[in-house]
């Protein structure tokens, strides 16, 4: 990762503030300057060269490096270390099951972990990792300590696989997306290129560091900006991870006072409602909500946002830019920036990508970001052909200023009984747009009516919920597209987890066994 090479390189003597962890109360509770954490990474890294493969006949003979750890400094300083010592880092969230953190964790070598890492690896047993004492403490403090007096890069610019980052398949245990060192490097440049030149001046981070798109956004787009990334208080739930935490997080946004963030839907629908209120209360938008006289730039992805939504955000002073991503081709592949936006898509292709559609509408994609394959077989998987286009399984449009719009996923078209064809995204984002939903899921393949799962608010009337969500069906959705039997449960974090990814899209093998095996409460046909 060549520019992230230098940039450290650039930046590893200067006392500047590269880490800031807010307290419970929203003050600085710890600070690290780029020297300490780039000397950490020297002496973590250090400790990985000792280490060797388990396996004396691994195919590569890299170390696989798993990262348990929650949004702290030491998710920094051993996601740096990985780098520098050029082994395959393995990031695997918090919030997966037992069975989710085997798929990723049965193949490495060493787990990195800090005290919050620690106890999830505790509840998940040790023995997920094969070995005994494979495991590594990331003490931040005692690595600066140990750290080098004087930065240096111990290995030239090469390829090699520099990651494997989780993507879900058709089962509980995800696939590994494996990722290319010069193809991250390849993103990075696009992104560097496209992304105004402060924005990364102050970022602040809300979703896990587990996922690539925020390794890429919170860490490596504020190191080649010369940035500080802001980490919420660690009792703080991350967005994604709980479904209260948009709400929690709202507070923080002021005291972070960012000028970059990534946002998902339910955040930004937080923004939509903050925001109204503090324009009813005569305040200013921008100062009552991030701090500062200036909007952040926040960019979002992973689900739709309803057009209404960013309007009306709009109208208020506050853009959104969408785009789209998925980890085979390293995170973004499109993304509306200042200057080229267009509310409902997802942007234009970066630089470096070229993006067109099959003869089905299936959005392809080339470009030097592409990665290197999976670790294990998936019906899921995406497919590149002979031509080098990735086939993402998503469906698109292009208009004709080369604007992409994301229509729904090719595996997930519901056909009703009818014979009409339902992409379930954009009913999802419909009906996600109710102040009480916390999470919608709509399936119906193979069943006689369309079923929509809604996980709703602590203390809703279910029977008025039911009524709305009848009301709301009627008036703006056609008749094949609204939800024929509602399924109201409420959004308890079990709930949430068993239906739902840490990403929040929704799992459909599971709710429609759940349906059909009749496990969901509450499935009373809606009038």
């Amino acid at each position: 990762m060549r520019r992230i090479d230098i940039a450290l390189g650039r930046l590893a003597d200067t006392e500047r503030t590269l880490l800031e962890v807010l307290g419970p109360g929203g003050d600085v509770a710890r600070s690290f300057t780029y020297r300490q954490v780039t000397r950490a990474a020297q002496a973590l890294a250090a400790r990985l060269a000792e280490a060797k493969p388990r396996s004396a006949d691994a195919r590569d003979g890299v170390l696989r490096v798993g990262v348990v750890c929650g949004n702290t400094p030491a998710f920094i300083v051993a996601d740096l270390a990985c780098i520098l010592q050029r082994v395959i880092e393995v990031p695997v969230p918090l919030a997966f099951s037992r069975t989710q953190a085997a798929s990723l964790l049965g193949e490495v070598d060493i787990c990195l972990v800090d005290e919050q890492g620690g106890k999830r690896l505790a509840e998940w047993g040790r023995d997920l990792l094969g070995e005994p004492g494979a495991v590594l403490s990331v003490d931040v403090d005692e690595l600066i300590a140990a750290g080098p007096d004087s930065f240096s890069l111990a290995h030239p610019d090469e390829e090699w696989i520099c990651k494997t980052i989780h993507t879900s398949g058709t089962t509980s245990r995800p696939k590994g997306v494996r990722i290319r060192a010069r193809g991250l490097n390849a993103l990075l440049e696009s992104l560097d290129q496209e992304m105004p030149a402060e924005a990364f001046r102050r970022y602040l981070c809300t979703v896990p560091l587990s996922l690539l798109i925020e390794q890429v956004t919170a860490l490596y787009m504020v190191i080649l900006h010369g940035g500080v990334l802001v980490l919420l208080p660690p009792e703080i739930p991350l967005v994604g991870t709980a479904m209260a935490a948009p709400s929690k997080v709202m507070p923080f946004l002021a005291a972070a006072r960012p000028t970059a963030l990534v946002a998902t839907p339910a955040l930004v629908d937080e923004f939509r409602q903050s925001a109204a209120a503090a324009l009813k209360a005569g305040q200013s938008v921008s100062r009552s909500l991030f701090g500062t006289d200036a909007v952040p730039l926040i960019c979002c992805g992973g689900a739709p946002i309803d057009t209404e939504v960013l309007a009306a955000l709009d109208e208020m002073g506050i853009p959104i830019y969408e785009g789209y991503g998925l980890s085979e081709n390293g995170s973004v592949v499109t993304w509306n920036r200042p200057g080229a936006r267009r509310i409902g898509t997802v942007g234009k292709p970066l630089p470096h990508v070229q993006v067109r559609l099959s003869e089905e509408g299936e959005v392809l994609v080339k470009s030097t970001s592409l990665f290197a394959g999976y670790t294990v077989a998936d019906p899921s998987s995406c497919v590149v052909d002979a031509d080098g286009w990735l086939h993402t399984g998503d469906l698109g449009r292009i208009d004709e200023e080369g604007f992409v719009r994301i229509t729904g996923r090719i595996k997930n078209v519901i056909i009703t009984s009818a014979g009409r064809n339902i992409a379930p995204e954009w009913v999802e984002a419909q009906y996600a747009t109710l102040p009480f939903v916390h999470a919608v899921a709509v399936v119906g393949n193979h069943l006689p009516a369309l079923h929509g799962l809604f996980l709703v608010k602590p203390g809703q009337d279910v029977a008025e919920a039911r009524a709305v969500i009848s009301e709301f069906g009627a008036a703006h959705l056609s008749e094949i597209e609204r939800v024929q039997v509602a399924h109201i449960l409420p959004g308890r974090e079990e709930i949430y987890r068993r239906f739902f990814t840490v990403t929040g899209r929704p799992i459909r093998a599971a709710i429609e066994d759940a349906i059909r095996t009749q496990a969901l409460e509450m499935a009373v046909p809606s009038h």
